[in-house]
């Protein structure tokens, strides 16, 4: 069964290792095969991976892309061991994660470390608001 993409104007989308740009009218496209596809909107830069969880998720996804676990696992392995130290709440998340991959479903290891970035923003939205309702005397508004 092919997987349908539709396509809006001027849309990117990885296909393997090509960028194809859509043109100015929106597109449908049935893609049969086992490359790695991305959405635009799915793909990390190492110029956005600017928070520990994008970290993670871009680690994940040279994984995905090259279909080779073994060149970012070392520092797959490091950023989420570092990220449960920090956060020990993540771990559920970052598990799920690891299974994913030791059983080669690269794809779905990248949608749960999009899962990992959004508790990530989570807290750290908690954590501002947290912030925001102490005075800078310390007393509660």
């Amino acid at each position: 069964m092919a997987l349908k993409v539709e396509l809006k104007p001027g849309e990117k989308l990885l296909v393997g290792n090509c960028i194809i740009t859509n043109s100015d009218q929106r597109t449908r496209l049935f893609i049969d095969g086992s490359a790695p596809i991305l959405r635009e909107k799915d793909i990390m830069t190492s110029e956005t991976a600017n928070t520990p969880a994008r970290r993670i998720y871009l680690a994940v996804q040279l994984m995905y892309i090259d279909g080779d676990t073994d060149k970012a696992q070392s520092v797959y392995n490091d950023l989420s061991r570092d990220f449960v130290a920090a956060v020990p709440s993540s771990l559920p998340i970052v598990d799920q994660i690891n299974n994913e991959i030791l059983t080669g479903s690269l794809y779905k290891a990248l949608k749960a470390a999009q899962r990992l970035i959004e508790y990530e923003q989570d807290l750290l939205n908690h954590a501002s608001a947290r912030r925001s309702s102490v005075s800078t005397d310390g007393e509660s508004r």
